[in-house]
Order: structure tokens, then sequence, then C-alpha cells
């Protein structure tokens, strides 16, 4: 190999190794970004401002969890499926960061809390907004929405008045 082929070999090396550095570096810092938590804002629906995730879908409390865990496993995930994150949940408008947490779950993963509720979604719920779960009493608790300042959405009493009985 005469000096010209060896200079243009060792030029050729050193462009890949300079590319492979530069991309290589990309790749492994895209790799080691944090992942983001769940995020869990404020949306107005029919019941009033409550917690929603990222997609707009009202978020609930079940009566039948205590002490921070998870009562609903099972058949009950498949209805009401637990808010879970992989890393610190994201407080978005509206919404308290001090009352944000996670507690861990019997199959050993991360579900969101807020004022020491786990969170769940709602299979019935399709579209942001939606409240259909509120009030439900599956698995044997009541279901509820969850307000800005951590307290259950309770169903509201029909107006008094009106009617047989009411006493004119």
């Amino acid at each position: 190999m005469n000096k010209i082929q060896a200079l243009t070999v060792a030029v050729v090396l050193a462009a890949a190794a300079l590319v492979a550095a530069i991309f290589g570096d990309a790749s492994s810092a895209a790799s080691q970004k944090a992942p983001k938590g769940a995020l869990v804002s404020i949306h107005k629906t029919a019941l009033g401002k409550v917690l929603a995730d990222a997609r707009g879908h009202t978020l609930y409390l079940f009566e039948k969890d205590k002490n921070r865990m998870s009562s609903c496993n099972g058949a009950c995930l498949v209805y009401w499926p637990a808010v879970r994150t992989a890393a610190k949940p994201r407080a978005g408008a509206g919404v308290r960061a001090s009352l944000l947490g996670v507690t861990m779950r019997a199959d050993g993963r991360r579900q969101v809390t807020y004022a020491g509720h786990p969170l769940y979604t709602f299979v019935g719920d399709t579209k942001p907004g939606q409240t259909t779960g509120e009030g439900l009493t599956d698995f044997g608790a009541a279901w509820d929405a969850v307000a800005a300042n951590g307290r259950p959405i309770e169903p509201r009493a029909p107006a008094s008045g009106g009617g047989y009985g009411s006493g004119w």
C-alpha cells in the first residue's frame, strides 16, 4: 500500500469514527432521558372541574381503597384501569403537585395517587370530559370523580318540591 492509499484509508476511518461518535452519542443520550411521569390536570365536565389524565379522561377514586392501597384487582382493573406511572407524576394546570404521589400495587407496579387516593379511569368514558363512572358501586364500593382539592365529587341529591306528598 502506498502513502496515498494509506492516507485515504486513515481519513475514511477517522471520518467513520467521527460519524459513529456523533450518532452514537445522540442515540445514547436519547435512551438515557428520564421517563416522563403520568400527567394529571383539571378538566371541566358536567360535574364541574375534576381531575383528568393526559387524554382528558376523568380520574376516579374507589371508596374501598384504604391507607393509600388499592383494593381494585383482577376483573376490577378491566373496568377501572389503574393510573400507572414509571416516574414521578406531573401536575398539570389546576392540580396541586403536593397532593400527587405514588403507591406500589400488589403486582409491583406504581399507581398515581392524589390526596392519598389511588386513581383510576373508567372504560365507559370513551371521550374526554365524560363522567359515566360517577357514583357507580361496582366491586363493592362507590366510585367518585376527584375534585382539585382531592375530595370525592358526590352525586347531587335531586331537588325537593313539586310531586306528590310535597305539601303544596
